[in-house]
């Protein structure tokens, strides 16, 4: 015989001959040869040692053991004491009753959707994190969720979460900011076939994430061409003269013949305008005769002007001095004033005549 002691927290399997035979308590025990004991601590899980079906059919066993039976397709959450412990996948397990409080969550799968109450940090943990797919949506951004290849929903900014599984999860997203659009190097002939590159530019917003991403493919590349194709048919419509003085209407006849493509791709045109019209060489060559001839004859033209003023201005004079002998007095009184500002010293050599002369012009009479 030989005894075996169970401690407090402890329970004891007997098995004779690879037989269970029965539970143990806490206490002292005497046993045969031919019979052993496994010992267990109630704190711990419980590893049955032989098929766990056999042992349930002690009912003193069974009413100890707290059994957790985990489907395909589930994961079981075990709390210990309010704790996070493990996650349990498909299979049978058993915990002691009593010491430990245990708590199980139950999550199907099999589903997209995380629908169970599982807190955030729970799902980010070591534990949970590697059944779990997520995805971010920025705040400035839209997306499409499709599942399996088929449009979900649409997401707006923030973090998702879904069970990692065989269903196949994806999500496209779209930035709903205004955007920049750049248009360059576009080489168009004009009605009378002057060769010119243009550069220019757009501004856009997505407005409608479905149409855009489902009912398109890469709307910004069509949006492009959309533009393209308005500012080349708005040049081919001019001849190069006539294109120059209307260049200002270029953007508005832009946005008002993209305006119904735009909305057909789920966006929205804000801006348009051109940045370089760039002429040829030989083009640009004859543009600059042609303006500094221009500007001759208008330099020509004012200079002809101010003559005509300036002998208009003459003759009126000579009028006005031919009838009235005072003002032409104080005409030459100016002219002589003007050159006596002139003249600091005269020397005056000659007959008593031309003394007199010269006197009466520079000395006032009293």
């Amino acid at each position: 015989m030989k005894r075996v002691k169970v401690n407090a927290y402890q329970v004891g399997l007997v098995f004779k001959d690879g037989v269970y035979q029965r539970m143990l308590k806490e206490g002292s025990y005497w046993f045969w040869n031919g019979q052993t004991i496994q010992l267990y601590d109630l704190a711990k899980p419980f590893n049955a040692p032989i098929e766990l079906n056999i042992l349930l059919k002690d009912a003193a066993l069974a009413e100890a053991l707290e059994v957790v039976e985990v489907k395909d397709k589930e994961i079981v959450l075990q709390y210990e004491n309010g704790l996070l412990k493990q996650v349990l996948t498909s299979g049978r397990y058993a915990f002691w009753k009593g010491v430990m409080e245990y708590n199980f969550v139950r999550a199907d799968i099999s589903k997209v959707d995380i629908t169970e109450p599982i807190e955030l940090d729970v799902l980010l943990s070591k534990h949970v994190a590697p059944f779990v797919r997520s995805a971010s949506v920025e705040q400035y951004e839209k997306a499409v969720l499709f599942v399996n290849g088929s449009f979900s929903k649409i997401l707006q900014g923030g973090a998702y979460y879904w069970w990692k599984n065989a269903t196949a999860v994806s999500v496209s997203r779209v930035d709903v900011r205004q955007q920049q659009l750049e248009i360059n190097g576009q080489e168009i002939l004009t009605k009378d076939k002057a060769a010119l590159r243009i550069n220019a530019w757009a501004q856009y917003k997505v407005t409608d994430i479905e149409k855009a991403l489902l009912q398109n493919k890469e709307y910004d590349k069509q949006l492009y061409v959309a533009f393209q194709l308005a500012l080349r048919e708005y040049v081919a419509g001019f001849a190069f003269d006539d294109l120059l003085d209307k260049k200002e209407n270029i953007a508005d006849y832009v946005m008002q013949r993209v305006e119904k493509d735009a909305q057909a791709l789920g966006v929205a045109v804000i801006g348009f305008g051109i940045r370089d019209i760039i002429l040829p060489g030989d083009v640009k060559e004859i543009m600059s005769q042609v303006l500094i001839a221009e500007k001759k004859a208008q330099a020509n033209t004012i200079m002809r002007r101010e003559e005509t003023a300036s002998v208009r201005s003459m003759l009126n004079t000579a009028k006005l001095m031919e009838e009235n002998t005072m003002l032409w007095k104080l005409k030459e009184m100016e002219y002589v004033e003007k050159i006596a500002d002139k003249i600091s010293n005269i020397s005056v050599s000659g007959n008593g005549v031309l003394t007199e002369q010269l006197k009466e012009i520079f000395v006032p009479k009293k």
